[in-house]
């Protein structure tokens, strides 16, 4: 195991502690240490079972950036990036470093957060759980033994779930907190037990380091055609970003976190992050195969204590149930989680408005505006009292991950589509024939028809017309989906429609006004308008 020690440890980070170091263990004896100690239990097919406690999704609420010299006037100041004063976050990290010594034993990992050499960061994480440990090793990249001896951190993530914040000294809201300090390059995250704060923590980091050096970083899937052609998938939860880019057909690059660079777009992870609740084995088989492998950590999947069983349907512990398992795991995927820089980006959005059309191509000032907006909407009836669709606006398509102005990242990515002529189109995976409620959702195989004609190159050769609301270009015909091209024509009552789209495009305007003055003309003009005859 010497040869997995780096040379530089805990202490010459100041960090002191007489706890036992497990340095950079691989997956069976991490999975070990986590049953023997009591963190979890292996299912019948071999990965092991995990519960997060009461936290079975991240604490946004409790995610706060230290504001000092060097935050003041990079960091975009808000609902998702939350100040803490330097003078909290040193009691904050006295606390830990003294909670810290009083731990038995720590696991530590060396990791990569990037794939492509020349833009990743080196991460050292600390863990007083075995699993966790697991988890982040699994999900970021893994160096090779040789790389070990000689790392050095960039970034430390200390991770422990049994220290307790106090929101008077600490400056935070309750018990529990996630504090990233970037002039000194640690983050700390107390009294939660999700695993997935963690990963999303070295995302946060990434998305702060890459604009400087002109890297686009993205909350996108990503993968590769036969003739070498990547794409990358914006979208919400929902959309479909993991079921349309895990194609058979197609190599995957990654499924969640992607840097966009001059010569590549490269996963930013080693792993992959997926929804488990009601998985199957016909919808996703890919997937599904990894729940029956040793090596994947199931976090809040209920699991039969005698036989072992797993229950992927019930949501007992957790609608948010998760599996973390290698990217490998995937037989189709990218041996260097990297792939040629994009010819196609496609925005997926569940438009229950009903009034979005399937598929429309978008000019480089329009792709920037949709990146901007980050729209997708809820159904009626997933909250008391909402009876009809809600708009949901997340900037770059994953605000709370974003800690510059989301003008920085939609700058990137107008450059680089303009730069590699890259075809954009926005994907409405939504409703169609009316709003949600009335109108029935978008066929899955006409989606995949529509996209897999973008991504081949045969739908720029259609015939388009403008659309009225929205500007940008839709499709006239393709055999098989021409009945649904036009969203209009698809509702029984028109005029319903006319107003529905009206409504949806001042929601859109409303929303955008946050961005106006940060982007030049050409992107305000690619906002919708109401048709005057509407």
């Amino acid at each position: 195991m010497t040869d997995r020690v780096p040379r530089f440890g805990l202490n010459d980070q100041g960090i002191a502690t007489s706890a036992e170091v497990h340095w950079n263990l691989q997956t069976a004896p991490l999975v070990e240490a986590a049953v023997q100690r009591g963190e979890g239990q292996l299912a019948k097919d071999g990965p092991l079972v995990v519960r997060t406690g009461k936290h079975t999704g991240r604490s946004a609420n409790d995610k706060f950036t230290v504001r000092d010299a060097e935050t003041e006037n990079t960091v975009w100041w808000g609902k998702s990036n939350k100040p803490m004063e330097p003078g909290a976050f040193a009691a904050l990290k006295a606390d830990f470093l003294d909670h810290l010594k009083g731990r038995d034993t720590l696991f530590v990992a060396d990791l990569f957060g990037g794939s492509q050499p020349e833009h990743r960061v080196n991460v050292r994480v600390i863990n007083e759980y075995a699993w966790h440990n697991l988890f982040i090793r699994t999900m970021l990249v893994r160096p090779e033994a040789s790389e070990l001896a000689g790392f050095v951190p960039e970034f430390t993530i200390i991770d422990l779930p049994s220290f307790r914040a106090n929101p008077q000294r600490h400056g935070c809201r309750s018990e529990t907190v996630i504090a990233v300090n970037f002039s000194e390059k640690l983050i700390l995250i107390g009294g939660t037990e999700y695993g997935g704060e963690m990963k999303k923590s070295v995302f946060g980091i990434l998305n702060y380091l890459l604009p400087a050096d002109g890297i686009m970083p993205m909350h996108c899937s990503a993968n590769i055609g036969p003739r070498g052609d990547t794409a990358i998938f914006f979208g919400l939860s929902g959309t479909g970003k993991t079921t349309l880019s895990a194609d058979p057909n197609r190599t995957l690059i990654g499924d969640d976190e992607h840097g966009w660079s001059d010569t590549a777009v490269f996963n930013f992870e080693g792993g992959c992050y997926a929804k488990m609740i009601r998985l199957s084995a016909e919808s996703e088989p890919e997937i599904y195969a990894t729940t029956k492998r040793f090596g994947t950590v199931l976090e809040n999947v209920v699991m039969d204590p005698e036989t072992r069983e797993l229950d992927l349907d019930s949501a007992e512990y957790a609608e948010n149930s998760r599996g973390a398992y290698p990217i490998d795991f995937i037989p189709n995927s990218s041996d260097k989680n990297m792939g040629p820089v994009p010819k196609n980006v496609v925005m997926l959005t569940a438009d229950a408005f009903g009034v979005l059309p399937p598929i429309a191509k978008l000019t480089p000032d329009q792709a920037m505006y949709h990146f901007l907006s980050g729209y997708t909407a809820k159904v009626a009836g997933t909250e008391i009292g909402v009876t009809e669709p809600e708009a949901t606006f997340s900037t770059c398509f994953g605000a709370p991950f974003m800690p510059r102005h989301p003008s920085v990242y939609g700058n990137l990515l107008k450059e680089r589509i303009a730069r590699g002529h890259v075809d954009c189109w926005l994907v409405n995976t939504g409703w169609t024939g009316g709003k949600y409620g009335v109108g029935k959702r978008m066929p899955i195989q006409a989606t995949r028809a529509l996209l897999n004609a973008a991504l081949d190159g045969s739908l720029k050769n259609a015939e388009f017309r403008k659309d009225p609301n929205f500007g940008f270009d839709v499709p006239v015909e393709l055999p098989g989906v021409t009945n649904i091209l036009d969203p209009r024509s698809t509702w029984d009552d028109t005029a319903e429609y006319d107003r529905t789209a009206a409504k949806l495009v001042d929601l859109f305007v409303e929303n955008f006004a946050q961005f106006a003055d940060q982007v030049d003309e050409g992107v305000r003009q690619a906002a919708p308008k109401v048709p005057a005859a509407a």
